[in-house]
């Protein structure tokens, strides 16, 4: 029987010696990927950092975009109620002079009669 135990012993140590290696291995491999992300991280936070300073600049360019169209339009409005204020002065300024032409020529028919 000890052949037999023997060649059981072996065989059980063949196991154990494939586990190991197989758990090796794959300690091995998670090393190699634990480097990997080690490695690519850096790239990674670089890349994430370049997006959110393209986010921030785009956000920027529109806010002055905006900006830049609201000031156009405010003076556009100034001048719309300058244009609207001098037509109103004209307009009073003409229905006076009507009013004043008008009472002078009653005026100068009743002076006249």
């Amino acid at each position: 029987m000890e052949p037999e135990q023997t060649d059981k012993q072996l065989r059980k140590e063949a196991e154990l010696d494939r586990e190991q290696a197989i758990e090796e291995a794959q300690r091995v491999a998670e090393a190699r990927r634990a480097e990997k992300r080690a490695a690519e991280e850096p790239e990674q936070l670089a890349k994430e950092q370049a997006r959110k300073k393209a986010w921030l600049d785009r956000e920027q360019a529109i806010e002055e975009t905006q900006r830049v169209a609201e000031a156009k339009r405010a003076e556009k409005r100034a001048a719309e109620e300058a244009e609207q204020l001098a037509k109103e002065q004209a307009r009073k300024k003409a229905w006076l002079d009507r009013e004043r032409a008008i009472e002078e020529a009653r005026k100068a028919r009743r002076d006249g009669l």
